[in-house]
C-alpha cells in the first residue's frame, strides 16, 4: 500500500558545504524557517498512520516554460536501480518475513500467491500514461522476473487496476494513495465486501483475482509509482519492511519503481517448487534449493537470526508522521524511533528514517537539531548499500536550506551528488525539484548560463512529476522565494 504522507520539508548541509556562515544565518527564525516550511517535495517520503482496510502491506524566477508532453520518464530505457543483491542467507530471511507477515504484524498461515498466467489489465479512467507504464512494467515483470504475466484479457487469474475519483478514494481510505486488495472485481464490489473474510490476505489459499485502486486524477509518477508497489504487493510479498533499504516494499516510499531485488524475490515466490497452501516450514524447507536456483551467486543458504522491526518503533514513526499528535508530539516520537534504533544498535535504514523524520518535525522549533538530524540520516544512507535515492533526498533538503542560507555553492555540490541517484531511481519529481535548485543557485552566483540549462534540463523531468504545468509553476514559485531569501543574506 502506498501512503498518502505528509510531505518533507528541506533542511542545511554541513557535510559538503564550505566553512560555516556566522551562525546566525543557520539560525535564522522568521522568514526563511517559514519558506523552508512550505517547500514540500511531491511523493513525499514518510509513513503515516493507515486507514482501514488492511489492504496490501497498502507518494518567481521561472518564467513560462515550454514543457514537453511527459507520458514516460524522459531519457530513460528502464534502468534498475543499482545495488548488489544479498547473499542467500540473509535473501532468504527476507524473503520469509516478507512472505509470512503483513504489515500490521499479523503472521499469514500459509504461502499464497497466483497459479498459472495472470492478466492485468486497466478499467475506470485510466489515462494514457497508465497503459505506456503497465507495459513497461509487465515487460520489465517478464524479463526480470521471468513472470507469467500479460496486459491481455483471457486468463482466468487477473489484477485489475481501476481508476477511482479521488475525493470517492479520500473519503473512503483517507491515508491511502493506493492499494490493493485481493478477491474482488472493482471499487462497488470492494465497498460490499470491505472488512469482511473475502478481503483478508490472512483467509486466502490461493489468488485468483485482486484489484489495484488509484486516484483519479493522479500525476504520471504516482500513476507508475501505485502500479509498480500495488501490482507487485498483488503477485507478491503483502509486507512493507523499514529495515530493507532496496525495495519498493519498504513504508518510507524512498523507492517508487522495482528494484533488482524486488525482481529477485518476485522470481522467487514464483518458482516451481513452491506452489499455494504450503505452511511456513515448508517453503523454509524448499528455500535453499529455490535461491540456488534464481540467485546462483548468492552462495549456500544458512539459518540468520530473525531481525523483525519492533511495533514500538513502526508506532512512533506512524505517531511522528500522522497527524493526531501535534508538533511537539510528533517530534516526541521522532525521537523515541531514534533512541529505539541506538538501543537496538541499528545502523540501517531504520535509524537513518528515524533521522530523517526527527529533522523534518525540528526545522521549525530546533534547526540545528534538524541539520544535525539530516546529516545523521544522509551519513547513514550513504553507508548502506541500496540507499542512494535515500541520500539524495536528504541531499535535496540540505540543498534547499543551503539556497535559502546564501550558500549557493553548497547547494550546487549537494544536487549535483543526488543527481546520478535520483536519475537511477526514476524520481521525475526529485530530478524537477533538484534542476530548480541548481538553477537558482547558478542564478544567485551570476551564471546565467548555467542557470538557462539548468531550468531546461528541469523542464524534461517536471510534468512528468509534477503533473501540470501550474503544479511545476508552484514549485519554482517555493524554490525562487528560498533563493530570495538567501540572496538578502549576501
Amino acid at each position: 500500500m502506498r501512503d498518502t504522507c505528509l510531505p518533507s520539508v528541506a533542511g542545511f548541509a554541513a557535510a559538503t558545504a564550505k566553512p560555516a556562515r556566522p551562525r546566525h544565518a543557520a539560525n535564522r527564525s522568521g522568514k526563511i524557517l517559514s519558506l523552508l516550511s512550505g517547500f514540500v517535495i511531491a511523493n513525499a517520503l514518510s509513513a503515516c498512520v493507515q486507514s482501514e482496510p488492511e489492504v496490501t502491506a497498502a507518494r518567481a524566477s521561472t518564467a513560462t516554460i515550454e514543457l514537453p508532453q511527459a507520458d514516460r520518464v524522459p531519457g530513460l530505457s528502464d534502468p534498475v536501480p543499482r545495488a548488489a543483491l544479498p547473499d542467500n542467507s540473509h535473501l532468504g530471511r527476507d524473503f520469509m518475513e516478507l512472505s509470512f507477515y503483513l504489515e500490521s504484524g499479523r503472521t499469514l498461515p500459509r504461502f499464497t500467491r497466483f497459479e498459472g498466467p495472470v492478466s492485468i489489465t486497466l478499467s475506470g479512467n485510466a489515462p494514457p500514461v497508465a497503459a505506456t507504464e503497465l507495459g513497461r512494467l509487465v515487460s520489465r515483470l517478464q524479463r526480470e522476473a521471468g513472470l507469467n504475466v500479460t496486459t491481455k484479457l483471457g486468463h482466468t487469474n487477473t489484477i485489475n487496476v481501476q481508476f477511482v475519483p479521488k475525493a470517492t478514494m479520500r473519503r473512503a481510505v483517507p491515508n491511502v494513495a493506493c492499494f490493493v486488495v485481493p478477491n474482488v472485481t472493482d471499487w462497488a464490489d470492494y465497498r460490499s465486501a470491505r472488512g469482511t473474510a473475502r478481503t483478508d490476505w490472512a483467509q486466502l489459499g490461493v489468488r485468483q483475482y485482486a484489484t489495484v485502486f488509484i486516484p483519479d486524477p493522479a500525476t504520471p509518477q504516482e500513476i507508475r509509482d501505485c502500479l509498480h508497489e500495488e501490482i507487485s504487493q498483488g503477485l507478491g510479498p503483502v509486507n512493507d519492511l523499514y529495515r530493507l533499504p532496496d525495495t519498493v516494499w519498504n513504508d518510507d516510499n524512498f523507492h517508487t519503481v522495482l528494484t533488482r531485488f524486488d525482481m529477485a524475490v518476485l522470481r522467487a515466490t514464483y518458482d516451481p517448487a513452491l506452489h499455494s497452501g504450503m505452511s511456513r516450514p515448508e517453503v523454509l524447507s524448499a528455500l535453499p534449493g529455490v535461491l540456488a536456483r534464481t540467485n546462483p551467486r548468492g552462495g549456500q543458504m544458512r539459518a540468520l537470526r530473525e531481525d523483525p522491526t519492533p511495533r514500538s518503533y513502526v508506532q512512533a514513526i506512524t505517531r511522528a508522521l500522522g497527524a493526531s499528535s501535534g508538533d511537539a508530539g510528533r517530534r516526541n516520537a521522532a525521537a523515541q524511533a531514534t533512541q529505539i534504533a541506538a538501543a537496538r544498535g541499528w545502523n540501517d535504514s531504520r535509524a537513518a528514517f528515524a533521522w530523517f523524520a526527527l529533522g523534518r518535525l525540528s526545522l521549525k522549533k530546533d534547526p540545528q537539531a534538524a541539520i544535525r538530524a539530516f546529516l545523521n540520516a544522509g551519513a547513514i544512507y550513504r553507508r548502506t548499500p541500496g540507499a542512494g535515492i535515500q541520500a539524495a533526498h536528504v541531499d535535496m533538503q540540505l540543498a534547499a536550506f543551503a539556497l535559502a542560507s546564501g550558500r549557493a555553492q553548497d547547494a550546487i555540490q549537494l544536487v549535483n551528488r543526488s543527481l546520478s541517484p535520483a536519475i537511477s531511481g526514476e524520481n521525475a519529481a526529485l530530478m524537477a525539484t533538484l534542476y530548480m535548485i541548481r538553477a537558482e543557485g547558478y542564478a544567485q552566483l551570476g551564471n546565467a548560463a548555467q542557470s538557462h540549462q539548468a531550468r531546461l534540463d528541469m523542464a524534461q523531468w517536471a510534468r512528468y512529476g509534477f503533473g501540470s504545468d501550474a503544479a511545476v509553476q508552484r514549485r519554482a514559485g517555493e524554490v525562487a522565494a528560498l533563493a530570495d531569501a538567501g540572496a538578502r543574506l549576501n
